[in-house]
């Protein structure tokens, strides 16, 4: 659980937004110059809507991010009782929060239907990453591809602890046999943010990849994804 965060240099006593110059106001500036053009304390402030009695929707929005390391996937992770800690953020504020970053990472996933072709690693992380990269514990997914390489599906093989999942043979390839799948990638996230593969990693994949060979699917790749990016074991030439 994150501690209450104390008032810093943010603070502007006695300030609104609409006190300030037209140009200045978030809202005036969205609709005059793009949302593109609004830094994420800005939107965030437009979310938020007022601050409290010492600090401005935007000093507190500025205050907020600061506090989560100006990484709006930080932020993504955040729970009600994380951002009422805040003074001047209550629940209703907290819930608007939360449910924008869930939108945000709902539309990454909104791809997935048009079938997009997986011809690197990168667009494989793409596939997965709002699936995996903000989680807190380990879990094994698979993207199942067709022969164009498309993906004609994703699947959640096992949810485990912070550092280990269980992953069956069986179930990932009975999986690939529904879809009729001709390829698979595996994945599975680290929370700890460490990239490298662990001997456990390496063997399985192993196992995986020879286990595929009999049944005439193929293993492309095995992806290790944490919040900072990705591993490739096809990049590295291990599998």
């Amino acid at each position: 659980m994150m501690h209450a965060p104390s008032k810093d240099q943010y603070q502007i006593k006695g300030l609104t937004i609409k006190s300030w110059a037209e140009a200045d106001q978030p809202r005036e500036k969205l609709k005059a110059k793009g949302k593109q053009q609004l830094s994420d304390t800005e939107l965030i402030a437009i979310l938020l809507g007022s601050g409290n009695r010492e600090e401005s929707a935007l000093a507190l929005s500025k205050r907020i991010l600061n506090f989560f390391n100006n990484d709006l996937k930080t932020l993504a992770k955040a729970e009600l009782h994380d951002l009422k800690a805040f003074k001047g953020i209550g629940e209703v504020k907290a819930i608007k929060i939360i449910a924008a970053m869930e939108i945000g990472r709902r539309r990454q996933l909104m791809s997935i239907s048009e079938k997009p072709q997986i011809c690197s690693s990168k667009e494989a992380f793409d596939t997965l990453a709002p699936l995996m990269m903000d989680l807190l514990h380990e879990e094994f997914w698979i993207i199942l591809l067709n022969r164009a390489n498309r993906v004609v599906g994703r699947e959640k093989i096992s949810s485990g602890g912070v550092s280990s999942t269980v992953v069956d043979a069986k179930v990932i390839f009975r999986k690939a046999i529904q879809y009729l799948a001709c390829s698979v990638i595996l994945a599975h996230n680290h929370p700890s943010g460490n990239l490298r593969p662990s001997q456990a990693d390496i063997e399985l994949t192993k196992k995986l990849k020879k286990a595929g060979e009999s049944l005439d699917i193929s293993v492309l790749d095995h992806l290790i994804i944490t919040q900072k990016g990705f591993y490739s074991f096809a990049d590295e030439g291990i599998i």
